[in-house]
């Protein structure tokens, strides 16, 4: 009796195990692709099961958890502007910046939901399906760009709240390269 709970233990964890290593090794293939690899990974892992070995599912995984990112920086910004820090004398250059920040992350986030919008609805055709690509290079390439452009003209880049914003904006930036990098995988590799 103890050596069959033993055996039945053992193998058990053996197909965990199994299971974990092969999920993990989804997510390490889709993000090699990717410039910010080990935040690819903890961003996307939980999408393995899913997505295995699908260019069209991680795209679209790392488009979701982009579109997520953006959504609560938007937010993240909405309640900086909400701060008293913004609200003193000598804080009118900050506050326009800041309120330009939160205007390019809604931007990205309308270029998001049309993205992700598109990549639930790919077509197989070849013409079609090179001109949607075109379409998600260029919409995730403006979010990028949108988040790239979101802290210019902040006047006191040392103030710690800056710091905090730059940071936040920084990591939301490098999911969506990642993202980015994701859908060029797509492009290269078709639906197929």
């Amino acid at each position: 009796m103890a050596v069959l709970l033993i055996s039945t233990l053992l193998l058990l964890i053996s197909s965990s195990s199994n299971h974990w290593v092969c999920s993990s090794s989804y997510v390490e293939d889709a993000c090699s692709v990717t410039r910010y690899q080990d935040l690819c990974i903890r961003s996307l892992s939980s999408f393995s099961r899913t997505a295995k070995s699908s260019p069209s599912k991680w795209a679209r995984a790392g488009v979701s958890v982009t579109l997520s990112e953006s959504k609560n920086t938007t937010q993240f910004l909405v309640r900086m502007l909400q701060d008293k820090e913004f609200s003193g004398p000598g804080t009118n250059r900050n506050r326009i910046a800041l309120s330009d920040c939160v205007e390019c992350f809604r931007e990205a986030v309308d270029e998001l939901h049309r993205s992700l919008a598109l990549l639930r609805n790919l077509l197989d055709g070849a013409a079609d399906f090179e001109a949607q690509m075109a379409d998600l290079t260029t919409w995730v390439g403006a979010a990028l760009t949108d988040q790239d452009t979101c802290l210019d003209g902040f006047r006191d880049r040392e103030q710690s709240s800056m710091k905090m914003v730059r940071r936040r904006v920084r990591r939301v930036g490098y999911i969506m390269s990642n993202a980015l990098a994701l859908i060029t995988r797509l492009a290269s590799a078709g639906l197929a």
